[in-house]
């Protein structure tokens, strides 16, 4: 059975090493791995690095990309002669419109804003020199894995990759496992419009996330870690990969293995992300069983976001009250993606609960009068100016019907049409739903069609079906994804109902 497993993983590999699904490449794969033909070929085009193998440019079509003059940009290439492929977004918000070249490195990667250093009153301090002593994770070797976790419930921890669950009950349920084979997997396959946070932490503080991860493997009893890159950031895997090596001494006998992504939003899921692991397509699983008690081949595995491991150091350093203190009305610091139309785009870690003019006020301020925002990524719709004052935190931005996600906070001036910005949203869900489910599959097109109609005739009678489609897909749904496509398009009406009458 592990040697099967182990043939199985071995597929996506493969055919990055044959470089993607050209002609011949299934059967050969499948006859290496003894994988059927039929099941390497679903493999190879459910990605989109895989599916379309070829020297291009990519631009990025995210709502911050395509509000920064990305089709112009997409237009002025192909006039001169460039072949180019329009993608979903590349997590480069801040220096919109991105584009990626042949070998995915990024174009005129200026930009990439942070807050300054202040490390008494900053978890992750992205303005600080990253520290490879790894004195927490001696720390947490001599305290023992009980005391880490009580530390954790102390901090108040929240996941910071959008679900805000509790990290100290993750790790408390992968440890009490009696399955003695557990694994750690870091996701950092960062790929929502508006959110970049976690490819900052990469690239300046490497060592707050490998520590981290080094602890948890520590406290849930992990010999192996994962941690899953995004296909597009190899800067990030080179800043990780070069952290490793230096961090070997402090690590021990912890194997860590790097997964890079073939471009796919869907595997940001948990347990997408573990089938892309095990060599298959993406697609989220039914639970439970939830990874903490059945994950990476069937055993206990704890799966944490970047940032949030990169929190775990200096709670451990300085005590759970320390973090706590850090927030308002929630526990701690956070990392807000800024981009759209203010001053310096970037990445600013500030306490847990702000509203959205101290957040822009750290960017540098509003550029134009603001008129809408996206407080947490595509999946968090829009919100008026009107909620300025809004709490961006987790309790505050659901008791609305929105929520704090990734805090991706996009900022849209008063000369955007909230139809043309839905609609960039409904496309990138259309995109990227991965197809399991009939509700989302289909949703999401419709969706899609619906704000496409309206904006050809403005007739409203092309909107009537939303609301409907809307709850099909919120109950329907095996993930978030299908759960929350609708969202963009829905609070564009709700709250911006003159831009949608005939």
């Amino acid at each position: 059975m592990e040697k099967k497993a182990a043939k199985r993983s071995e597929v996506i590999h493969l055919l990055e090493e044959h470089g993607g699904m050209r002609p011949g490449v299934a059967r050969e794969v499948a006859e290496a791995t003894g994988v059927p033909e039929a099941d390497v070929y679903g493999v190879a085009s459910f990605y989109t690095l895989l599916s379309n193998p070829g020297a291009r440019t990519r631009v990025c079509q995210g709502l911050s990309c395509m509000m920064a003059g990305a089709a112009e940009r997409i237009a002025a290439l192909r006039e001169a002669g460039v072949e180019v492929e329009v993608v979903s977004c590349l997590g480069q918000c801040d220096r919109a419109p991105a584009s990626l070249d042949a070998g995915l490195e990024l174009l005129a990667p200026a930009g990439g804003a942070v807050s300054p250093s202040s490390p008494d009153t900053l978890a992750i301090d992205l303005g600080g020199a990253d520290d490879a002593s790894y004195a927490a994770l001696q720390r947490a070797r001599e305290q023992g894995p009980e005391w880490v976790i009580t530390t954790l419930e102390e901090a108040g921890l929240q996941g910071r990759g959008g679900a805000g669950f509790p990290a100290h009950f993750k790790w408390g349920a992968v440890r009490g496992q009696a399955e003695s084979t557990r694994y750690v997997v870091v996701n950092a396959d960062e790929a929502e419009p508006g959110t970049f946070k976690d490819r900052e932490v990469m690239l300046r503080r490497p060592h707050r996330m490998l520590e981290g991860m080094a602890i948890a493997a520590e406290v849930v009893g992990a010999q192996v870690a994962y941690i899953y890159v995004r296909g597009e950031f190899k800067d990030c895997r080179r800043s990780v990969e070069a952290a490793i090596e230096a961090a070997r001494p402090h690590l021990g006998a912890l194997e860590i293995r790097i997964v890079e992504g073939h471009g796919a939003y869907i595997c940001g899921e948990e347990t997408a992300l573990l089938e892309a692991i095990e060599g298959r397509r993406g697609m989220p699983r039914l639970k439970p069983p939830y990874p903490t008690e059945s994950g990476l081949w069937g055993k206990p595995t704890l799966m944490n976001n970047v940032e949030t491991l990169a929190c775990v150091p200096e709670i451990v350093l300085r005590g759970g009250a320390w973090f706590r203190g850090l927030g308002r009305g929630e526990p701690g610091s956070k990392l807000y993606c800024v981009s759209g139309h203010v001053e310096r785009p970037g990445v600013y870690e500030l306490a847990l609960g702000v509203t959205l003019d101290e957040v822009v006020e750290a960017a540098g301020g509003y550029l134009g009068t603001p008129k809408a925002f996206s407080p947490g990524g595509a999946s968090s719709g829009f919100l008026p100016m009107s909620m300025r004052g809004l709490a961006l935190d987790f309790g505050s931005l659901s008791e609305v019907g929105s929520m704090l996600g990734s805090a991706g906070v996009v900022v849209l001036d008063e000369g955007v049409d909230m139809a043309e910005a839905a609609r960039w949203q409904q496309v990138f869900f259309e995109d990227e739903s991965c197809g399991q489910c009939a509700p989302c599959r289909i949703g999401c097109r419709v969706q899609r069609q619906a704000v496409d109609r309206w904006i050809e005739d403005r007739d409203r009678r092309r909107l009537a079906v939303v609301e409907e489609v809307a709850w099909e897909m919120h109950e329907g749904s095996i993930c978030g994804l299908g759960m929350v496509a609708s969202l963009p398009l829905q609070s564009a009406m709700k709250y911006f109902p003159d831009e949608f009458e005939d």
